[in-house]
């Protein structure tokens, strides 16, 4: 090879490096740690069918409530396994299966997000980002097509969409409220023994 074939090759290399450098700037989000980069990744992770990965773009009250229903759902379905009779018992495991069984709060969230309909919701109305508003700990990204969603700023500074938050702690609640239910249910059922 030439020398001059060699300072070419080392030209175009070194261009096609800072087109690639340039381009990969580009096509960067923005951080988390801004409401445009939440919601970005969140329209990202559904774009690539992740609705996992949008978790952790949930605010904190919401990522609590999913794996308190884990918690709650796995002990009653403990206790329901020692103490209840057939035919209820396999009924109530199989109905607690899914959140029981969830490897942590983002199994949870997917379940709901997939059975209630979240994603679909999410997915109809995403789009482009048209402004931000924040307000102290409070944001909230309007799209392209009008649409509004509210974020508040997480702990650990990351900003967590607030829309499905209270059907998290509802379903928390009520997977507190049935695992009283079962826990005397189940002492009524050792004592009938």
């Amino acid at each position: 090879m030439t020398r001059r074939r060699a300072i070419a090759w080392g030209a175009a290399a070194a261009a096609l490096i800072a087109l690639w450098l340039c381009w990969r700037k580009l096509n960067e989000f923005p951080p988390d740690t801004t409401p445009a980069g939440a919601y970005l990744r969140i329209a990202y992770s559904l774009g690539v069918n992740d609705p996992r990965a949008c978790f952790a773009y949930l605010e904190d009250r919401a990522q609590h409530a999913a794996y308190t229903i884990r918690d709650y759902r796995r002990k009653a379905s403990e206790r329901i396994e020692a103490s209840y009779p057939e035919p209820e018992r396999s009924r109530l495991l199989e109905e607690y299966r899914a959140h029981a069984m969830a490897e942590d709060g983002a199994d949870v969230w997917v379940d709901m997000a997939v059975k209630q309909g979240f994603l679909a919701r999410l997915r109809r109305d995403l789009s482009g980002i048209a402004k931000v508003e924040v307000t102290g700990e409070r944001a909230t990204v309007e799209t392209a097509r009008g649409t509004r969603y509210a974020f508040r700023r997480r702990d650990n500074g990351i900003w967590g969409l607030t829309l499905f938050t209270a059907e998290l702690v509802a379903e928390a609640e009520r997977a507190a409220r049935d695992w009283d239910v079962v826990e005397k249910a189940a002492l009524d059922y050792e004592r009938a023994r």
